[in-house]
């Protein structure tokens, strides 16, 4: 339960998925507060990025998908993730990112992994043969690896999926390719791209995985509780665990996986402290992105921190219509004076 990737050690194997217009980097950093052990930038397109660069204008604005890609020395051990189908783009964007010389870029530091996308499900990326439709043509995949393995000195990691559906289920085959073309490690998404996102996952196929190849093998799918992480480790023997979902609005499920890991006693934070933990991130997310698109993107977490209280789909229903900070901050109030301790 623990894996190397470079020289990153992690010694529990916690690692906070990527998910676009989520993982943005006020989120990813509360989470390492509470023991995420690695992180992974949101996914950056490698020919946008390559694009932006022969763009006309020169200001720092005229490349979005640096801003995706911005790591600071507080934010390590983190990965940038990129995705495409064109090997001579993702060797060109990874050159870029591992050297920080390219237009737009505000980074302090340099990524301790470029991670290749071959997992996203949705429509926009996969009708580009990108995402998971990579996992349609294994060789592709291959070549692609090499190329930014050739390209670049940190170590390169990809994710995939269980296969591209029912009828095409070929983690083990990809994954071989993969690391015979020069990757570090490699996380499995243990459903298809027809599954996108539905309740259950096939741990097989991680287990499959794990015993096909030498290098780490980190699972991925329906982590939501510490009961869930550890049957993962035990059933399918993984070197570490990607959390995405079940840490949205429970940053703090890292710290109780640890605790459960070593053995330790864990208590869980109260409604107040979920609260405070929301509010303050609301406040980062408008403070670094300005009031409209702090409090537009920051919505749908404050929604999240409230799952499980009492009144909890009418508060979450009210969130997502309010219309200022100041009117969620009565809501979350609201909610707070509602809930009663379990005697």
């Amino acid at each position: 339960m623990s894996l190397k990737i470079g020289d990153t050690f992690l010694p529990h194997g916690l690692m906070l998925a990527p998910m676009a217009g989520v993982t943005d980097r006020t989120f990813r950093r509360i989470c390492r507060s509470h023991g995420a052990e690695y992180t992974v930038s949101e996914m950056v397109s490698a020919k946008a990025l390559c694009y932006e660069q022969k763009a006309k204008r020169k200001e720092s604005a005229a490349s979005p998908s640096a801003a995706l890609a911005a790591i600071f020395e507080e934010d390590q051990p983190m990965a940038i993730q990129i995705f495409g189908h064109e090997p001579e783009f993702m060797r060109e964007a990874a050159q870029m990112l591992e050297s920080g010389e390219y237009r737009g870029c505000i980074s302090n530091t340099r990524p301790v992994a470029i991670d290749i996308n071959m997992g996203c499900p949705v429509r926009k990326v996969t009708s580009n043969g990108e995402g998971s439709a990579l996992m349609k043509d294994p060789a592709l995949a291959g070549r692609i690896v090499r190329e930014v393995v050739d390209a670049v000195k940190l170590p390169v990691t990809a994710k995939i999926r269980a296969g591209w559906d029912a009828s095409s289920v070929n983690a083990v085959e990809v994954a071989k390719i993969l690391e015979d073309s020069g990757a570090s490690a490699i996380c499995v998404h243990a459903r298809t791209r027809n599954q996108f996102y539905s309740p259950g996952v096939d741990l097989g196929v991680i287990e499959a995985v794990k015993r096909a190849v030498s290098i780490p093998v980190i699972g991925n799918g329906d982590v939501y509780t510490v009961a869930d992480a550890k049957y993962m480790f035990e059933r399918t023997g993984c070197d570490g665990i990607m959390i995405g979902r079940g840490a949205t609005g429970n940053p703090w499920i890292f710290g109780e996986i640890i605790a459960a890991l070593e053995g330790k006693e864990y208590v869980s934070p109260t409604n107040e402290e979920r609260i405070a933990q929301a509010l303050t991130q609301l406040e980062v997310m408008i403070r670094e992105r300005g009031e409209r698109a702090g409090f537009a993107e920051g919505k749908k977490h404050m929604a999240w921190y409230v799952t499980g209280m009492r009144g909890s789909a009418a508060a979450r229903n009210e969130i997502m219509c309010a219309p200022s900070p100041d009117e969620v901050k009565g809501i979350f109030e609201r909610l707070l004076s509602e809930q009663t301790e379990e005697v």
